[in-house]
């Protein structure tokens, strides 16, 4: 083992830029503890164990993946508890909630944080697995003088995430040994135990959760198709994806060369734009054929083996939405999406943690809206401060932002001013389209983030400040890290938690959220505004590449446009009225049913030869029949 001394000198040279054999998730790692952290090799701290009141509230939140998990961790536990390691399950903000040892050695364990209460978080215990894996979302191993403390150069830790059906980690798993042999390699083994424990809690819990939908079980070979696959969805009565097993899933999406495509990016989409396959084909799927014979193709041809599970209960409806158990700010985001229905409860999930989130969405589908519903249902009391990125000119975005002191400028204010972020002090911070926001500006909000503390321009003291954050982009903000046009340490303090807005043109909710913004807009004008059916099928023509904020603005015209608030599809702009199914022909009822028949009533087949969703043929067919 290394030298506390001769450890301490390797991270200072990481630090200046020099090479390093070390793997590159340490290096980033190291890198993270020093400059986001402020964590000092030189200074090392013991392992924090959580009082006991606070470990009651982490356990009570983890209780249900506890018992899901019970299983696979017991096994887990046996296969490896005669090497002398120990298990820990931690939740997403590392603290140790489950823990499996051997008794004899609870003092030591216990000392060097291997015991239950341990708080792992890569901003206390600096590099460690259990907090590397909850910045990247990876499994990683972090072995002896990995560690960025000194305090922990003596262990070996191996951990893997666990991710819930909607893609956010709900809890990372390792196991760790008080002392092992020197190399790094020995612990593959574990890395692979640990990752497939993880990949099977996930698949319980997705079964635990799918009584009404279907669940569609994916494997490269047949032989434990039915009882260990790599990865598995679940698809409602309307075939789109609700949920899936989103470690095993990213590894076929990688076969599937979509390896740019977040796993959680898939939910709400229709099975068919992913597999050759629609919801009525399934129960061909079901056991009673040998496994080898039960498959599916990707859209990139890939062949997977595949076996589906029908839902338990009846298919829900999308009328089925259960707002009792939203906040009253979330209810109104969804009229029967399926997936804006599971965005509402990760949303109302998230809502009272103190986790920064990252909307995202094309223009126009609600992200600000989305920001405001969040921190309504949020237990907060101060401010919604929103600050629109792009809207604000480059030259003034600093002060607006960070404020300044008195007389810091030429034409500055003479008692200074007050900057956005200050202002949201006790509440919440919405950056919108912080995607254009300036790298030099970037690394000052990362330090205002680190340090919970903005200083004004001109200003000689920094001012302390407590907030929410919450941004948004329609920017694809990793691959501007990975070109450098957006700092990548400022992007994973952005998205502990990643939530996305479908586009209009992919939600099935279209007359739900028609009829909602007229019922608003009549409240405002002291009438009610009715449409007709030619102008509901006009707006359903259209593609939308404004979003909610088009729908909306083209409603309000209409209405204005309207004789005694009654909406015809003369009162909508020309193109509305002109617009045409993409292959020709006006879309009208028997257009669309000759159209339909010459596919044998297949709408896969239709959709494709027409070169739209899936779930836009059946919106039409809803509207016109």
């Amino acid at each position: 083992m290394v030298s506390a001394l001769s450890h301490i000198r390797e991270i200072e040279r990481v630090a200046m830029g020099r090479p390093s054999n070390r793997d590159r998730p340490v290096i980033q790692s190291w890198l993270r503890c020093l400059n986001d952290y402020q964590l000092n090799p030189a200074r090392p701290q013991e392992a924090y164990i959580v009082p006991a009141t606070q470990l009651r509230e982490h356990r009570e939140q983890s209780e249900e993946l506890i018992r899901i998990g019970r299983t696979g961790l017991e096994g887990l536990f046996r296969q490896v508890a005669d090497q002398n390691y120990v298990l820990l399950l931690s939740d997403a903000r590392g603290v140790t909630v489950e823990f499996m040892g051997d008794p004899t050695f609870d003092n030591q364990l216990r000392k060097a944080g291997l015991y239950l209460g341990s708080e792992w978080s890569e901003d206390r215990a600096g590099t460690c697995a259990v907090g590397a894996c909850i910045v990247s979302e990876k499994p990683v191993i972090i072995h002896q003088d990995d560690h960025f403390d000194a305090c922990h150069i003596g262990l070996t830790c191996t951990a893997a995430p666990i991710f819930d059906t909607f893609g956010d980690l709900s809890a990372v798993l390792d196991i760790s040994q008080l002392r092992s042999p020197t190399e790094k390699a020995s612990q593959q083994l574990a890395l692979h135990l640990v990752a497939s424990t993880a990949r099977r809690i996930e698949l319980a819990n997705l079964m635990t959760r799918a009584r009404e939908d279907w669940v569609l079980r994916l494997a490269r070979l047949p032989d434990f198709l039915d009882v260990d696959p790599d990865a598995a969805i679940t698809i409602d009565g309307n075939g789109m994806i609700t949920g899936m097993t989103h470690g095993g899933f990213g590894a076929v999406a990688r076969s599937m060369n979509q390896n740019t495509v977040p796993t959680r990016d898939f939910i709400g989409k229709p099975v068919s734009d992913i597999f050759d396959i629609d919801i009525d084909q399934l129960p061909a799927l079901m056991r009673g054929r040998p496994n080898g014979e039960r498959m599916v193709r990707a859209r990139n041809g890939l062949a997977l083996f595949a076996s589906a599970i029908a839902p338990v209960s009846s298919f829900r409806t999308p009328s089925t939405i259960i707002p009792a158990r939203l906040p009253a700010a979330l209810r109104h985001l969804s009229f029967g999406d399926p997936a804006m229905e599971a965005l509402q409860a990760r949303a109302a999930k998230l809502a009272d943690r103190n986790l920064p989130i990252l909307i995202r969405g094309e223009t126009g589908s609600g992200k600000e809206y989305l920001a405001r519903a969040i921190h309504d249902s949020s237990a907060r009391s101060g401010p919604f401060v929103a600050v629109n990125c792009a809207a604000i000119p480059e030259q003034l975005i600093e002060s607006e932002l960070f404020g300044y002191a008195p007389g810091a400028f030429t034409g500055a204010m003479q008692k200074g001013k007050m900057g956005l972020i200050e202002a949201a002090n006790g509440g919440t911070l919405f950056l919108d389209e912080i995607g254009d926001m300036p790298l030099a500006l970037q690394s000052r909000l990362l330090r205002v983030l680190s340090e919970n503390e903005v200083q004004p321009v001109g200003a000689l003291r920094p001012k302390p400040v407590r907030f929410r954050l919450l941004s948004a982009s329609h920017r694809d903000l990793a691959a501007m890290a990975a070109e450098g046009r957006f700092r990548e340490d400022l992007l994973y303090r952005l998205n502990a938690a990643t939530l996305t807005i479908p586009p209009l043109r992919q939600r099935r909710d279209f007359d739900g959220l028609v009829d909602h913004l007229l019922r608003r807009h009549g409240e405002e004008e002291g009438e009610t505004i009715t449409i007709d059916l030619a102008a509901r099928r006009a707006l359903a023509r259209h593609d939308w590449p404004g979003n909610l904020r088009e729908l909306d603005n083209t409603l309000r015209v209409a209405a204005a446009m309207a004789t005694d608030a009654a909406i015809t599809a003369e009162c909508l702009p020309e193109h509305f009225q002109a617009e045409a199914l993409p292959g020709g022909g006006q879309v009208d009822n028997e257009a669309l049913r000759r159209q339909l028949g010459e596919c044998g009533n297949n709408v896969s087949e239709l959709a494709r030869r027409l070169g739209v969703n899936r779930s836009t043929i059946h919106r039409r067919l809803k509207r016109l029949h």
